[in-house]
């Protein structure tokens, strides 16, 4: 089946709400969000109301949409955060939140995460001097997220920072200087993510 390419994705469409898949469109009055409500295809086909475990699948399908994660990744991340100390669901949000790719989105380098992602995987970011080519690697406190010195990378950052109007989180500072650059400041907490989830749901669907 070919993957949809529209205005906007079928996972916001379908719940109503921003998962900001599309980058700066979706700040825009161009988002399909704010053009049209319903959902995709006839509307006479509506789906029936969720069953419980729908429900729960739909927080789990939700989260793996926005960070950009497959299924496996999404239960290894699980496992980690069930055996650390702590809320499982905050634990989660904040493993999920200090991956590199999302950081980097978040921090206004990269206009979505795929964009973020593919920055990374391309080696235009370091991370304390190094370079990082891993989207999945897991940021700490104190860490230096820099654009690389080339102009490559440099004019890609900049046409991003340019047209990004959203604010950086609390638990990241970034420093639009000559080279760009952030610093993790802190481990991200509950308040810090940007979606609206129900951990809870997601906890219990993965528990069973």
């Amino acid at each position: 089946m070919a993957r949809y390419t529209g205005p906007v994705c079928r996972l916001c469409r379908r719940d109503g709400m921003k998962l900001f898949l599309k980058g700066t469109r979706c700040d825009s009055s161009k988002c399909g969000i704010e053009r049209r409500e319903s959902p995709p295809g006839q509307q006479q086909n509506r789906r029936g109301k969720l069953t419980d475990y729908g429900v729960h699948l739909r927080e789990k399908q939700k989260v793996k949409h926005y960070y950009g994660v497959l299924e496996r990744q999404f239960r290894r991340y699980f496992h980690k955060a069930e055996a650390t100390r702590g809320n499982t669901g905050d634990v989660l949000m904040s493993l999920l939140e200090r991956r590199l790719d999302n950081v980097v989105h978040r921090m206004g380098f990269g206009q979505s995460r795929s964009a973020s992602r593919q920055l990374v995987n391309h080696g235009h970011v370091t991370v304390n001097g190094r370079r990082c080519d891993v989207a999945s690697y897991q940021v700490q406190v104190g860490d230096i997220i820099r654009v690389k010195n080339r102009a490559k990378s440099l004019d890609r950052v900049r046409a991003s920072l340019a047209e990004s109007g959203r604010d950086v989180p609390d638990f990241l500072s970034v420093t639009e200087s000559d080279i760009p650059e952030g610093i993790v400041s802190r481990l991200p907490q509950a308040e810090d993510i940007s979606i609206p989830i129900q951990a809870q749901l997601i906890i219990e669907l993965c528990s069973r």
